[in-house]
């Protein structure tokens, strides 16, 4: 059995991280282990072992407790094949569809997921409930920026083709809490969104490490960029870019709210 367990980092960043354990034999993978501390500290509390970590892409944000985390537990590092010289250390480079094992029990699939950096990977957990792990492709209402040696088009591709491959109950475990923000922006074009602003009081009274975990399925309430289609949604847009198309298509409205966003 494949058992989760999410760390707020509680810093300027509002970073997760996440440690995958297999229920038989105690092992555990930490993923994007920044606070490498607060990962270690978890595992010893339930009686878990890192024996890997997987990075979902090469930014030192995710990266940056690597060394440390390997120091104190010999941990193999796992990350996307094209990232390994830039993040060093690398143990395995991944591939899309290679399966990472942790224990008897617990496995992730490698999905190569390329916008955010043009190399990176969310982990799909096969499981009774399906989760995902997505690292800065997928925020909660939002999606990741491509300032940092990324691509909006193939962010565009990417977060197509995870919504049309994704189960609408697999639970969305993002890189970082921005969900009160990005509900803001969402409200900020869609405001008769009434999930969207039920979910925004709700996060105005909670810190990341009581923000709910969500699913797909809330995710297409909720997240601007799912929502492409939306009447009320394109008439805000076009509010505030005029030049967008009278009948915008979904790449031009998702390349328009990227860019919308990046400034906002």
């Amino acid at each position: 059995m494949l058992l989760i367990e999410r760390i707020w980092a509680n810093n300027p960043l509002r970073n997760y991280h996440y440690l995958v354990a297999c229920s038989e034999t105690g092992e555990a993978l930490a993923i994007d282990p920044l606070d490498w501390q607060a990962c270690l500290q978890t595992a010893q509390a339930r009686g878990w072992q890192i024996t890997q970590i997987l990075n979902t892409h090469e930014h030192r944000d995710h990266t940056g407790g690597n060394a440390a985390l390997v120091a104190a537990t010999g941990a193999r590092v796992l990350a996307h094949a094209e990232a390994a010289t830039r993040i060093g250390g690398v143990s395995r480079g991944l591939h899309a569809g290679d399966i990472v094992r942790i224990g008897r029990s617990a496995e992730l699939e490698c999905l190569d997921t390329p916008g955010h950096t043009l190399a990176h990977i969310c982990a799909l957990a096969h499981a009774d409930t399906p989760a995902l792990f997505s690292g800065d492709t997928l925020f909660n209402a939002g999606v990741g920026n491509c300032r940092n040696g990324g691509d909006p088009e193939t962010l565009y591709r990417t977060c197509s083709d995870l919504v049309a491959r994704l189960s609408s109950r697999t639970l969305l475990y993002p890189g970082h809490d921005y969900l009160l923000n990005n509900l803001n922006f969402t409200l900020h074009l869609e405001p008769d969104n009434a999930a969207a602003s039920a979910e925004q009081q709700r996060a105005k009274t909670r810190n990341g490490a009581q923000a709910p975990v969500l699913t797909l399925a809330e995710e297409l309430r909720l997240n601007t960029f799912f929502r492409l289609e939306e009447p009320s949604l394109i008439a805000g847009l076009r509010a505030r870019l005029p030049t967008l198309s009278a009948h915008p298509d979904r790449r031009e409205m998702f390349l328009a709210l990227r860019e919308l966003r990046n400034g906002w």
